[in-house]
């Protein structure tokens, strides 16, 4: 870490991230950190073909604990458990008598949850929305894809994006203001990632999504732009 820090630091900005897609997504009120408890905040953006959804079940990914679903105005919910007693999937359904006549209203639904200590990672929460006409025709679409991944090459990352992606978190790590120093243990090809940092430092590299920060590490002497970040790097991080 070089003194060239301080400097370049001043004139950083920070902004925060979310995950979204755009039918079936999943956020929260806070930044998803890794090993952290966390609030998930599913939404349900429309039906299917001007049918009201009346049914969304979510699965869980491994290394996902202490899941607890939130009932709602969508209906009440139900978990799915494995042989050791983790949860696996939670459903929720509206009652038959609440199903409207038309795709209308825009869906919350809730869960808590505590997030696997695996910074730099994606979760995955593959999704299955079912919708019903009153007259009972049943539609069923499947928001699984893991195509398009964003910040690292995990599973499909870098491939094209598909039009049913499943709702997904990118874990990010924990962090007190000021410096924070991190090996990681994924190759981060997105920097992005680090849209909420001041600035990022490996080596004689250093990465800033504020643009203004950016220029300035271009131009000194013996720094280059950090890129890409490879599995076992070490890399300093100022909050």
């Amino acid at each position: 870490m070089k003194s060239v820090l301080g400097p370049l630091c001043v004139v950083a900005g920070s902004l925060l991230s979310s995950s979204a897609f755009a039918h079936a997504a999943v956020a929260g009120a806070t930044p998803p950190y890794a090993g952290a408890t966390f609030e998930a905040d599913i939404t349900v953006s429309h039906g299917c073909d001007g049918a009201d959804t009346s049914k969304m079940r979510v699965q869980i990914p491994e290394g996902v604990t202490n899941v607890r679903p939130v009932d709602s105005v969508f209906g009440t919910a139900e978990v799915e458990k494995d042989a050791s007693g983790n949860v696996t999937a939670v459903t929720w359904t509206r009652p038959p008598g609440n199903v409207k006549a038309a795709d209308t209203h825009f869906f919350h639904l809730g869960l808590r949850m505590k997030l696997p200590s695996k910074p730099f990672t994606t979760l995955f929460f593959p999704t299955t929305q079912t919708c019903s006409t009153q007259g009972g025709a049943l539609t069923v679409v499947e928001w699984t894809s893991t195509a398009g991944g964003e910040h690292s090459h995990d599973g499909d990352a870098g491939t094209a994006p598909s039009e049913n992606p499943a709702p997904s978190l990118y874990l990010l790590p924990s962090r007190l203001p000021g410096w924070n120093q991190y090996t990681v243990e994924e190759h981060v090809h997105d920097l992005t990632v680090f849209k909420d940092a001041l600035i990022v430092w490996s080596g004689t590299q250093a990465y800033s999504f504020n643009p203004v920060t950016q220029a300035l590490i271009e131009k000194e002497p013996g720094v280059t732009a950090l890129t890409q970040i490879h599995p076992g790097t070490v890399i300093w991080v100022k909050y």
